[in-house]
């Protein structure tokens, strides 16, 4: 058996794929191993139903040693009519997300510096209104002689139903103190950063520009939406065929034992194939994380590209390729594959390793060792951080590049070394950048999330009638602003790419050219002159 232990995880990859059955999953059996709603099957039904397993009838096993009877089931298919109203409303609600989104991103190449402001003044809005609605939810539970407002939230505990917290005071003092906190928060870094914050809109407004004359760049994420797509049902198949290899075991039983109950057993086998199915696993687990990694990868160092000819040009637009969205595809895919390929292995390494390190947290939760708990805490904190530092680190490596065309390793360290000289204006302009677009996403979904709460609620008259009538509203809520939310992030992530390319090739521009007609600057005249502007303020406050 030693022999082949280096064969059996291969092995067991073929018989899986020979052997397993994903349909298990995804349609229920009968007692005798027939799928029920298929075609060609006795368990068939009409068009539009599918088919449930429930329990028909009990049977008993008596033992022939012993008087110990064992319980069993005889599964049988029946129709279900299965309701579309909540996923035609979720599927709406994620339309509409992308419908503004797509028409945030238009007006962004107009008005910049107008949406960007009202996006800082619609979020402080939003928030004091919550404010105020807390304060007047808290006065009106306070008032009321017979009111559950003296009661706390430790003394009713935790409860599935959570619209009983909504009738406590003080839950809506909670809520009303944490939105201070944020408003305050929000209003004391704009007063602060208020000169930054205009150099960020100044970025943006030339990410808006460069996106104006490579408009295809808006429409990238629906190629890596399709990807991680593929990507993710890759995993699912891999994932799924090991776990349903086997044979359906059948045993006629006509003793009948009314009123015993079932006692389940075990799922799986004990051969040797199923002491794999962990690492077989972990295996899928890490190609799937190595594929996400690099399709994301993939779509960084395309748009790097786009916009980085974009910069390059000395004459915009005369000087801009014809389809350099294409063009750096082409590029990315042709010459800087293996690079890609090795910058997500690296990441995905990392993930894998956070992800064993969960798995040993859940294990280590009922041990008394505290210095074992300690541990996995500590190098939980340091790989969140390594994996964080190697994302920020490879999208700025892409972005080299996708410039120079150089190796992964080559690329990283010219970025790592660049930002360094240009530390302040990374740790500043960046993420100011990066607060802005995050509170466009904040403000998108969560006005779709209000118009969601208003429909499933009944609260909008015109269309009262197509509203699904639902028993907990919550779960179809917080999908459609989970949805609005990932759709939102995917369009803003453009801009954030636009911008930290233009960012870097600027820092790249001013150490190389000097602005004199041999080496003339390759920056345009509206984002030199900002951002002088900010070095100049400089040396007068030294002066």
């Amino acid at each position: 058996m030693a022999v082949n232990e280096a064969n059996d995880v291969a092995v067991c990859l073929v018989a899986a794929w020979i052997h397993g059955d994903p349909r298990k999953v995804v349609y229920p059996t009968d007692s005798h191993g027939q799928f029920c709603g298929q075609q060609g099957t006795p368990n068939a039904y009409v068009e539009r139903k599918t088919a449930i397993c429930v329990w028909r009838k009990m049977y008993c096993i008596y033992s022939t040693m012993d008087s110990v009877c064992v319980c069993v089931c005889v599964c049988v298919c029946v129709c279900v009519c299965v309701c579309v109203c909540v996923c035609v409303s979720l599927s709406r609600g994620l339309v509409i997300t992308m419908v503004v989104s797509l028409a945030f991103i238009l007006l962004l190449r107009f008005t910049a510096g107008v949406l960007l402001w009202l996006i800082i003044f619609g979020v402080i809005a939003v928030v004091g209104y919550g404010i105020w609605h807390c304060y007047w939810e808290f006065s009106t539970l306070r008032g009321k002689p017979h009111s559950d407002g003296d009661v706390t939230i430790s003394d009713i505990g935790f409860q599935m139903d959570f619209r009983v917290y909504l009738q406590l005071s003080q839950t809506w003092l909670i809520l009303m103190i944490s939105l201070s906190v944020i408003e305050a928060t929000i209003i004391v870094i704009l007063i602060f950063l208020r000169r930054r914050v205009r150099i960020a809109i100044a970025l943006l407004e030339e990410g808006s520009r460069a996106i104006g004359y490579i408009m295809s760049t808006l429409f990238y994420p629906i190629i890596t939406f399709v990807l991680l797509a593929i990507c993710i049902a890759y995993w699912a198949v891999i994932a799924v065929y090991p776990l349903y290899v086997g044979l359906l075991s059948l045993t006629n039983v006509t003793t009948v034992c009314p009123g015993s109950q079932c006692t389940f057993a075990f799922y799986g086998g004990e051969s040797l194939y199923h002491h794999y199915i962990f690492v077989l696993q972990l295996c899928n687990l890490l190609v799937f994380l190595w594929l996400v990694n690099f399709t994301i990868a993939l779509g960084q160092c395309t748009l790097a590209g786009a916009f980085a000819s974009y910069y390059w040009a000395l004459k915009k637009p005369q000087d801009i390729p014809s389809c350099p969205l294409f063009s750096s595809f082409s590029r990315a895919v042709r010459y800087h594959t293996g690079s890609l390929a090795f910058g997500s292995l690296i990441l995905a390494l990392v993930q894998m390793f956070r992800i064993v390190l969960e798995y040993l947290d859940h294990k280590l939760k009922g041990a008394h060792n505290a210095f074992a708990r300690f541990l996995i805490c500590c190098l939980k904190c340091c790989f969140w951080c390594l994996e964080h530092f190697i994302k920020f680190m490879n999208r700025n490596a892409y972005i080299m590049m996708a410039i120079y065309g150089k190796s992964f390793c080559t690329s990283a360290k010219d970025a790592f070394f660049l930002l360094m000289r240009n530390v302040v204006r990374v740790a500043v302009l960046d993420k100011v950048t990066d607060f802005l677009l995050f509170l466009g996403k904040v403000l998108i979904s969560g006005s779709v999330g209000v118009l969601a709460f208003f429909f499933f609620t009944r609260k909008i008259p015109v269309i009262q009638e197509e509203v699904p009538s639902l028993n907990y509203y919550w779960v179809p809520l917080l999908t459609v602003i989970f949805g609005s939310y990932l759709i939102a992030h995917g369009f803003f992530n453009v801009y954030a790419m636009c911008v930290d390319t233009l960012f870097l090739c600027f820092c790249e521009d001013l150490e190389r050219n000097d602005g004199s007609p041999l080496k003339p600057f390759y920056m345009s005249p509206q984002l030199h002159r900002i951002l002088r502007r900010e070095q100049g303020s400089k040396l007068y406050a030294a002066s």
